[in-house]
């Protein structure tokens, strides 16, 4: 009786799909969840990470376009007055929002010192912005794989609880858990790998654009 149990368990292992679909089904509810948990991660990860890109490519040519304007004008008040009601870039924010609050005081005492300090606080509010949701690449990066793990570890301990109900120690038997738990792994560096990239890469074009932000306002200090 044992030996037609254990040869029917080796025969459903043997025709078990190995499928990610099939991997996901079988799977118990706490390997769903952190398969589920990893899948909206990386999928949101993505979403940050094309988002990034275009609004990287998007500052650069309008601050670009901005910066030339701007030293080809007359003069910083000229450019001020000429400036619409809404701005996309973050350097003509920066520019139009640190004049603003320096001219609501008509006293000209201590001009350059204000303009000095809204060009700070501006620069800050502006970074921010395009810093917004880099956390969570940081935290995909640094968690994912564990989560992950944690999958892995949760299948493997069901594999050896199918082991000990079987009473079979055939790799039939012990591969289809095994590959559920390491599906968990997978998908935990699937999510945590470009996650970390585009945090590096997008850390590195904000310092970038930062630098670019505060030149801007160093040489705006120095004409007015």
């Amino acid at each position: 009786m044992e030996a037609d149990i254990t040869s029917q368990a080796v025969g459903l292992a043997s025709n078990t799909d190995f499928s990610l679909i099939n991997l996901f089904a079988r799977a118990d509810i706490i390997v769903k969840s952190v398969i589920i948990i990893l899948l909206a991660s990386s999928i949101y990860s993505w979403a940050i990470i094309f988002n990034k890109i275009k609004l990287f490519k998007k500052i650069n040519i309008s601050s670009t376009e901005f910066e030339d304007k701007f030293w080809k004008s007359k003069s910083a008040e000229t450019v001020y007055n000429n400036l619409p009601s809404k701005l996309e870039d973050p350097m003509a924010n920066v520019f139009k929002n640190s004049m603003q609050a320096a001219f609501k005081n008509r006293s000209k005492a201590n001009l350059n010192e204000r303009i000095s300090n809204m060009l700070e606080i501006n620069v800050e509010k502006e970074m921010e912005k395009i810093e917004k949701s880099y956390t969570f690449l940081a935290t995909v990066g640094s968690t994912a794989p564990f989560i992950g793990l944690f999958g892995t570890v949760w299948g493997i301990m069901n594999s050896f609880q199918s082991i000990a109900i079987s009473r079979n120690t055939s790799l039939a038997i012990v591969a289809p858990g095994i590959a559920e738990a390491l599906f968990a792994t997978a998908l935990g560096l699937l999510a945590a790998i470009p996650a970390v990239i585009a945090y590096n890469k997008f850390n590195s074009d904000s310092k970038k654009y930062t630098q670019k932000l505060n030149n801007f306002s160093k040489r705006l200090l120095s004409i007015i």
